[in-house]
C-alpha cells in the first residue's frame, strides 16, 4: 500500500497513463492501415511496462520491475513475429 507524500503524485501519472492508453486503443480501432494498429498495440504495451516500472518504484516492490522486464522481452519478440507476418514473410 502507498501512503505518504509519493500516492497523490503516482494517482496523476497512472491516470496520465490511463488516458493514453485508451488513446493508443482509438489508434487501434480507427488505424486504416495494420501497421498502424500494430504500432497502437505496441506503444499499449510500453504504456503497460512504464507503468509496472513505475508502481514497483512506488512500492518498492522489486518483483514488478522483474515482471516487467520480461513483459517487455515478450513484447518485443511478439512485435517482431506480427511484424514479419506482416512484411509477408513465414513463421
Amino acid at each position: 500500500m502507498i501512503i505518504g507524500p509519493y500516492a497523490t503524485p503516482l494517482l496523476i501519472v497512472l491516470a496520465l497513463l490511463m488516458i493514453s492508453i485508451l488513446m493508443a486503443v482509438i489508434r487501434i480501432i480507427l488505424g486504416p492501415t495494420a501497421p498502424d494498429r500494430v504500432v497502437g498495440l505496441d506503444t499499449i504495451n510500453t504504456i503497460i511496462i512504464s507503468s509496472m516500472v513505475l508502481f514497483g518504484a512506488a512500492t518498492r516492490e522489486i518483483i514488478y520491475i522483474d515482471v516487467a522486464i520480461v513483459y517487455a522481452l515478450l513484447s518485443y519478440i511478439s512485435t517482431l513475429f506480427i511484424a514479419k507476418y506482416l512484411q509477408g514473410g513465414e513463421l
